[in-house]
């Protein structure tokens, strides 16, 4: 299923990794999820990723996630995510099962 992974990191230094560490964590992260697109953007005064992946089955959570808690102090959102042919397909089942 595709997943919509936000991660934010304070900045203020609240990531446990060095700032030159960042470049190979970040590189990590995109290896281990094999991402749809990764964007980047400063959010409600922290670094943000925004991360579209497929999530294989929900027993993967933990795995994604624990790391980020751990090493980036981050807070974390994950939430199923649809691409266009997707909504277009669920409106069309809901419309059949009226």
């Amino acid at each position: 299923m595709r997943m919509l992974l936000k991660v934010q990191v304070p900045a203020d230094g609240g990531s446990q990794i060095p700032e030159d560490e960042w470049p190979k964590k970040l590189k990590e992260i995109m290896e281990q999820l094999k991402p749809e697109a990764a964007y980047f953007s400063p959010q409600d005064g922290m670094r943000t990723m925004m991360i579209f992946f497929d999530m294989k089955e929900v027993s993967m959570m933990p795995v994604v996630t624990q790391p980020m808690f751990e090493m980036l102090n981050a807070k974390i959102s994950i939430s199923p995510a649809m691409n266009l042919d997707d909504l277009m397909t669920g409106l069309k089942k809901a419309q059949n099962n009226r």
